[in-house]
């Protein structure tokens, strides 16, 4: 087992910070099921507001905050030096927003503890990510960030199963309580055992000491305490991805606005749903170290844009699908689309950071992860009041899109072993 983790890149720190997204993950994603069944018993807001919109919003503001806060949370962790305090922070606001809905007695008290739970997200993400990129080198990073999503999709996977399980069974509090602990056992796992290295005598600093980084750069040449806003950071092939990421997002989150209109149209339960929800996970699960790895030896360009248009049908015929079978099929699509985007993603711009730059760099991607979240659940809330199939055929021209702009702009990383010459 040890000398498998070492092929795949995973050292000590990876398989921490791999575990506690385990925790976080499992507390948020209980909340993907129990939130909209939630809303519907709570008072409405002091405006009358349709509940699905309602949900759209407050699944929204998640991502919205998160999304912006993210830049933020870059420039500290890279000004810093240090990703580890920011993650324990993160983590903290994490589970006591989530052990806050134990007091909500109204809609516009889920708004504040949604934003807690975002600024939570937006911290512990770069710096997860920043830590991850310094503490892997190039030729096994696409594994060990395989590694790290996969252990968050297996949160993601279980956490909705438990989330309508007890919704059905026991009632809210509990799934509360649960989330809330499993989000402060990650916290522990970060807190005891994560040995962040610095950022001169990291294995990537080492690596780039000896080659440098594939945009160009100077190992040595920057300034870690720059703007944001640093031109040199937004490259077109970030940019690209992170539009891709932005794209995924979008489309695999739109389902968790219209839960309740999908369990009336099919006929099911919170807990299926809750089956429904997971089997996308259970998907990437299934396949993004195998492409994770792969992207080491192939390249990460050729798997972002063939994930994304994987997820284009699996996301157009959604609002089709007239039971739980077909339903659970193109979950099984999309997590399969989305497995070949988000690690060669992540990969591909821990290749391209620069020395200090690092957390700055992975929060322009991640930030177009959390304006997906917030995008997808409004987009669906707003356009199922026209047609209930007009999100997804929109969900799925934005997938498109995003490979489209792939194509054109995405740089590869990973130089290919090029043949020997023929012998004349």
């Amino acid at each position: 087992m040890k000398n498998l983790l070492a092929r795949l890149g995973v050292n000590n720190t990876v398989l921490a910070l791999s575990f506690a997204r385990f925790g976080d993950s499992f507390g948020n994603s209980i909340l993907f099921v129990v939130l909209p069944l939630f809303v519907a018993q709570l008072p409405s807001p002091l405006f009358p507001v349709p509940q699905s919109l309602r949900v759209g919003i407050l699944i929204s503001l998640f991502g919205l905050v998160n999304a912006l806060l993210q830049p933020v949370a870059g420039i500290m962790g890279d000004r810093l030096g240090r990703g580890k305090p920011i993650i324990l922070v993160g983590l903290a606001c994490m589970s006591v927003g989530t052990l806050l809905f134990l007091l909500a007695g109204q809609f516009t008290h889920l708004l504040f503890m949604r934003a807690l739970q975002g600024i939570g997200l937006a911290l512990t993400v770069p710096a997860s990510l920043s830590v991850i990129s310094r503490s892997t080198v190039k030729r096994t990073r696409g594994s060990a960030m395989g590694v790290f999503t996969t252990l968050r999709l297996v949160g993601f996977s279980l956490g909705p199963l438990m989330g309508g399980l007890l919704r059905d069974t026991v009632g809210f509090n509990v799934a509360f309580y649960l989330g809330a602990g499993a989000i402060a056992l990650g916290f522990a796992v970060v807190f005891f055992l994560v040995n962040e290295p610095s950022r001169e005598d990291s294995p990537a600093a080492r690596e780039q000491a000896e080659e440098p980084s594939a945009n160009g750069g100077d190992p040595g040449g920057n300034d870690a305490d720059g703007a944001f806003f640093d031109r040199e950071f937004f490259t077109p092939s970030i940019l690209a991805a992170s539009f891709g990421v932005f794209a995924m997002a979008s489309a695999f989150t739109m389902i968790v606005t219209l839960e309740n209109e999908i369990n009336a149209r099919i006929g099911q339960s919170a807990f299926v749903f809750g089956i429904v929800f997971s089997s996308l996970m259970v998907s990437r699960l299934l396949f993004q170290v195998p492409l994770g790895r792969l992207s080491d030896r192939v390249g990460r360009k050729g798997l972002i844009i063939g994930g994304l248009l994987v997820m284009v049908p699996g996301t157009a015929l959604i609002g089709l699908a007239h039971s739980t079978a077909v339903l659970v099929l193109l979950r099984v699509v999309q997590g399969l689309g989305s497995a070949g985007v988000a690690a060669p993603t992540f990969a591909l711009v821990g290749d391209s950071a620069k020395a200090g730059g690092e957390g700055r760099q992975n929060s322009i991607v991640t930030t177009g992860f959390g304006f997906g979240l917030a995008c997808g659940p409004l987009i669906a809330g707003a356009l199922a009041s026209v047609s209930f199939q007009l999100p997804f055929y929109v969900g799925g021209a934005i997938l498109l899109g995003a490979a489209i702009v792939g194509y054109l702009f995405i740089t590869e990383t990973v130089k290919r072993k090029q043949e020997a010459p023929a012998a004349n």
